[in-house]
């Protein structure tokens, strides 16, 4: 059964078929700058890597530009021979707690939440909207990055403000990265070989966007971003946790529009806020001092949710990491681990090697590093819809 998934973004396009239920990837295709004056497209399939670059204008040209390379290569005619195709879309609202087989209400709610999202879901719409014209009969899914998110408890995703405008408004956490922890959560069951209904674990997303998750017998009680993706870890360029009145403050005292407030928060904070850089791996090669500060305030605040969500959860199975810098940055690992309480150690030289579990022997708590794949998550998902 072929099942397609897309992460459509705002300029981008990230494409990958898969053979399923083994989850075997038949091809991936990564298009990027869309609507820029030269797009760069990545197409990989079985032993062939292609690189080209051209002009994509739009996400319709984008999707063209995929069905004509699978065609070429004869993996697939055309999006109409496909199973199905899921679609990550990043905010679901209260709306949508699983995956959901997409009709025109569902294609009205994911419109209605734009304004919870307007950086990501007018992009998901499109490739949605794009695809369902592509292949009207081809049963397509949405697969929402908050939903693993909704069953957390009351107490946990509201905000301590006035009531009526969560009952109005909607305000409240909804947290992100979903398919990413419940991916991690999956593998961890499967590592650890215990049901994930009878895990406890803190799952840590350390990328350019970064969260952590507290699970409790395999449900999300608390997860760091919140009304939006700017809430919670220090990030590439979001700064995470904030005091609420430097807001007001920049504005007031600094005559800063809101926009130039927004621009500030979400694409010149984090790393890129301190030292002038986002790349983890570059910020590692550098011996400046604010890049060395950088890594130590990154480290701090995982620490400090690792810390947090312990308390939440009582007896802790494991700590997970993944992400690119989860997965790959050593020494933050080291840095967010070192000198823990609750008798938790991680063995160095495990972590040095990357090897999936990085605690010692006398650690209380086993300490993971899971590689996600969250589109392989969506395919999942996607087929458990069709067999429904």
């Amino acid at each position: 059964m072929k099942i397609a998934v897309i992460n459509s973004g705002s300029s981008s396009i990230k494409f990958q078929l898969f053979e399923m239920p083994r989850g075997e990837v038949l091809a991936y295709v990564l298009i990027e700058k869309i609507g820029e004056f030269i797009s760069d497209t990545t197409f990989k399939y079985q032993d062939k890597k292609l690189t080209v670059t051209s002009v994509v204008k739009d996400h319709h040209e984008g999707l063209e530009k995929i069905i004509s390379l699978l065609n070429e290569y004869g993996i697939v005619k055309d999006f109409a021979s496909l199973d199905a195709i899921g679609h990550r879309v990043v905010h679901g609202g209260e709306e949508f707690h699983s995956a959901t087989l997409i009709n025109e209400h569902v294609i009205q709610k994911i419109q209605e939440l734009i304004p919870l999202a307007p950086l990501h879901n007018p992009a998901n719409l499109e490739g949605i909207l794009v695809s369902r014209k592509k292949a009207p009969l081809v049963p397509q899914v949405a697969v929402f990055d908050t939903a693993f998110h909704f069953h957390m408890p009351k107490e946990a995703y509201l905000y301590a403000i006035d009531y009526e405008l969560y009952e109005k408004n909607n305000i409240r956490r909804y947290g992100f990265h979903g398919s990413s922890h419940a991916y991690v959560l999956e593998e961890t069951s499967k590592y650890l070989k215990k049901d994930a209904s009878a895990l406890n674990i803190i799952t840590l997303h350390l990328g350019n966007g970064s969260s952590a998750c507290a699970i409790k017998n395999g449900i999300s009680i608390d997860t760091s971003m919140g009304f939006t993706p700017l809430e919670g870890l220090m990030m590439g360029t979001r700064s995470g946790d904030i005091d609420p009145s430097i807001i007001f403050y920049m504005q007031k005292e600094l005559g800063l529009s809101v926009d130039e407030v927004d621009t500030i928060l979400n694409k010149k904070s984090g790393l890129i806020g301190i030292c002038g850089k986002n790349d983890v791996r570059s910020i590692l090669e550098t011996e400046d001092e604010k890049a060395k500060l950088a890594l130590t305030m990154m480290a701090r605040r995982i620490k400090k949710y690792i810390g947090a969500y312990m308390a939440l959860l009582g007896h802790v199975d494991a700590i997970v990491f993944t992400g690119g810098i989860g997965e790959n940055a050593r020494d933050v690992r080291a840095m967010a681990l070192e000198e823990m309480a609750c008798g938790i150690v991680i063995d160095k030289e495990k972590n040095r090697e990357n090897e999936t579990l990085i605690s010692a022997k006398n650690s209380s708590v086993k300490l993971l590093v899971i590689k996600t794949d969250e589109e392989l998550y969506i395919a999942r998902e996607s087929l458990s819809i069709l067999h429904h």
